[in-house]
């Protein structure tokens, strides 16, 4: 079950990524509480989700071809300690007044500065995530991968649970600030675990295109391969002079834009990777919104304050972690396909269910379970993707992957947030959930090759 954490650089990272999500998830129910207490509006908690993850639209497909192309450890280093200073900045603007939340005092106009810093650390995030996730690749050997995604995802999960809790408590002791300031901290332990990151295997990770020594498929080179290799090596450092040349030079071989280009050709032409994300797209658009709506429902729906925000993040979270360390536990399972689409299903009738229930001893276990079926889903589409793909394009597929969070979460966090302001939240997420619920039966119906995977 945590057969991936025997190698050391992994274990590094987990740790590393556990404690900076950890910071996040608090300051996740923080902001969404500063931002309803600002404006007492759902539009504008869309807005900010939206401005959160707009930069992904142009950024992340630039970060998938960056992934590719140079160290993503040293990527990962920067682009952390940049979301890390707007954390402490927001810190900063709350503990001395500049931004103005309660009370006669309140200013709803200080939303500005909450979504300025929103978009840089979006920014950050959106050129990091796909060396995020392609990184998992290079931190452990490719028998262990699934594990790897499954734990990633489970940290992730944890972080969840412990954030929203951790943010209760600090909110009560610290006040809204603290909750920034121990997000801003949080993410100096990313950074020092990437800087004790140690790469032994060749070419990983890998700094453009296929790394010296590795098989798109994996496996491991031939004697007669080698041999050849070694007769033909004279004749190879020709080139080999003449790439490094090229690579010195700004701007020389291809550009970026033809590189995007034949990952988008490398999609097209596999159908199992395609159905697998369109199926990430719709449910990012119409299912993601449910932790958007949150805030509303613990206020306006429940009559909850902060703690209530906090009970039903970490509840969501619960789930999700259950859901990712259950598949730690089945490993590489067979028909990953089937699987996905259950989950899928799964979590579409979660979603209703949650948004039709009112009572919330009903709701709260549907959105445990809402939160363990999407985790598996997106963890079973990622570990499809990383296996299903060749090495040098996994960092542009995977920025694709992400694409499909980044692409399409902004607008059904705008649009779902302006919806339950004009019909309220309760009908908005039920609409939601019957979309994913209904998409994932045409899916099921029309679509033999994913069920086969």
């Amino acid at each position: 079950m945590f057969r991936a954490l025997a190698h050391r650089n992994f274990r590094l990272f987990a740790a590393g990524a556990f404690l900076s999500n950890t910071g996040t998830w608090m300051q996740t129910v923080a902001q969404s509480w500063l931002v309803l207490q600002l404006t007492d509006s759902g539009t504008w908690l869309g807005v900010d989700h939206f401005v959160a993850m707009s930069p992904g639209l142009l950024l992340t497909l630039v970060g998938g071809v960056i992934a590719d192309k140079v160290d993503r450890k040293r990527l990962l280093i920067y682009t952390q300690a940049g979301a890390g200073a707007s954390a402490l900045v927001l810190s900063a603007l709350v503990w001395s007044g500049a931004i103005q939340w309660e009370g006669a005092a309140r200013r709803p106009s200080d939303v500005w500065m909450v979504l300025l810093l929103s978009f840089v650390t979006g920014s950050c995030w959106a050129i990091a995530g796909p060396s995020y996730q392609a990184i998992t690749f290079d931190l452990v050997e490719r028998e262990d991968l699934a594990n790897a995604i499954a734990l990633n995802s489970s940290q992730f999960q944890l972080a969840r649970v412990i954030g929203p809790t951790l943010a209760a408590v600090t909110l009560r002791l610290l006040g809204m600030a603290g909750c920034f300031f121990a997000n801003g901290l949080s993410y100096a332990a990313i950074v020092v675990a990437l800087t004790q990151v140690r790469f032994k295997r060749a070419g990983a990770p890998p700094v453009g295109g296929k790394a010296d020594g590795a098989e798109s498929a994996g496996g491991r080179k031939s004697d007669e391969e080698l041999k050849t290799r070694a007769v033909s090596s004279s004749s190879a450092q020709g080139a080999t002079k003449v790439a490094a040349a090229q690579a010195a030079v700004p701007g020389a071989g291809r550009s970026m834009w033809a590189d995007f280009a034949e990952g988008v050709r490398y999609v097209r032409s596999r159908p199992g990777v395609r159905v697998v994300l369109l199926c990430s797209a719709v449910v990012c658009l119409f299912g993601a919104p449910y932790l958007v709506l949150l805030p509303l429902f613990a206020r306006n729906v429940y009559g909850w304050g902060e703690s209530g925000l906090s009970l039903l993040m970490g509840t969501a979270g619960a789930g999700a972690l259950v859901g990712a360390l259950s598949l730690a536990y089945l490993g590489d399972v067979r028909r990953k396909g089937l699987l996905l689409l259950g989950c899928l299903l799964a979590g579409g009738a979660g979603i209703t269910g949650f948004a039709a229930s009112g009572s919330p001893w009903v709701a709260v276990p549907l959105l445990f379970a809402t939160g363990m079926s999407m985790v598996c889903f997106f963890a079973l589409g990622n570990t499809i993707l990383q296996q299903l793909v060749n090495e040098e394009m996994r960092g542009r597929v995977m920025s694709m992957w992400l694409l499909t969070f980044i692409g399409t979460m902004p607008f059904g966090s705008f649009l779902s947030g302006a919806a339950a302001d004009r019909f309220g939240p309760r009908p908005t997420l039920a609409a939601c959930g019957l979309v994913v619920l209904l998409f994932g039966l045409t899916v099921a119906s029309r679509s033999p090759r994913l069920r086969e995977i």
